[in-house]
């Protein structure tokens, strides 16, 4: 058996209790807030055993495993005292801001033989292979798109001259930390790293950016990321072969997957999956990890790879605001 418990009460930690519901002998533990209240409503509506009424509590308590969904800015430094102390970490994107404080993180993790890596959809689910298997169909691979825009549940309150964590900088949040994450992953995955990297960014008046999009160029092809807060994205991402194109209808669940052979045929790879099952997916590797990394090492360090290659590649793709 497992013990975890979550920092933070927002969705996307809801989302992942729900997920990790499937896993079995992964049993939720614990809950902390900044806000004790809202901790001890959170508890109550998710079945959480206790609410720490502090930090330390949570560093000193017996749980085994904690996801952090803080806010970006925390994420290092929370990690970092978790790590110390002796807990497994999963962390919601981005793991870090920067490649050397994940390298930091990582030996942390090692020295102590700990479970630490990234929350990301993408790389745990089974859909992941089938866009792999269905990429390699289609011949050879000239260009591609890639693009998560979603409109920002906070974008109204922005325009109301309010400033909600999404947009505001000190939190290390915005798009591409946000959401462009999402579009960089399956690129390098495929792909590998780019020999350059092309980028422009938006900035809004609280000097979070908004929106933006790069150019990865290879020596054979172009692959362009687009991604925003501020506006709807209707269309889907695409990877274009001269036999055929791979259609990914949500780049962030890797669903809706569908190829095109340039003959007309058309067949549906991945269908629209219920997100607690991605989210499961992460809850099961965070499982699989802890109680028998032996069978699980290669993964684990794929993983860690992955992740290495695309805090690179978004540095790569962050523009001063000048």
């Amino acid at each position: 058996m497992v013990k975890y418990s979550v920092i933070g009460t927002s969705w996307i930690t809801n989302s992942f209790i729900q997920g990790a519901e499937i896993v079995e002998n992964l049993i939720l533990d614990g809950v902390y807030s900044r806000s004790v209240q809202k901790g001890k409503e959170f508890a109550r509506s998710t079945g959480a055993k206790r609410v720490f009424d502090s930090f330390d509590a949570l560093l000193n308590s017996d749980t085994d495993l904690v996801y952090v969904a803080s806010p970006n800015s925390c994420h290092y430094e929370q990690c970092k005292a978790l790590l110390e102390n002796k807990k497994h970490v999963i962390c919601e994107k981005p793991i870090t801001i920067t490649l050397a404080q994940f390298e930091e993180l990582c030996e942390i993790a090692d020295k102590n033989s700990l479970v630490y890596f990234e929350a990301i959809m993408y790389m745990h689910s089974p859909a992941r292979d089938v866009l792999k298997k269905a990429v390699a169909e289609i011949g050879n691979i000239r260009t591609a798109s890639i693009d998560f825009s979603q409109l920002s549940s906070k974008y109204a309150a922005l325009k109301r001259g309010e400033l909600p964590n999404i947009f505001n900088p000190l939190m290390q949040t915005g798009a591409l930390n946000d959401l462009g994450i999402y579009c960089v992953y399956p690129v390098v995955d495929l792909f590998g790293e780019p020999l350059e990297i092309i980028p422009v960014q938006h900035f809004l008046s609280t000097g979070a950016d908004g929106c933006g999009s790069a150019v990865f160029q290879y020596s054979d092809k172009l692959v362009t990321i687009t991604y925003s807060k501020v506006g709807q994205s209707r269309s889907s991402s695409q990877i274009m072969g001269d036999e055929g194109t791979v259609i990914i209808g949500s780049i962030s669940q890797t669903d809706n997957i569908y190829i095109y052979k340039n003959n007309g045929e058309r067949t549906e790879l991945v269908p629209d999956i219920d997100k607690k099952y991605h989210m499961g997916n992460e809850a099961q590797s965070a499982y699989n990890f802890i109680t028998d990394m032996k069978s699980f090492e290669h993964f684990y360090k794929e993983c860690r790879e992955i992740n290495k290659k695309t805090l690179r590649c978004m540095e790569k793709m962050r523009v001063d605001n000048a």
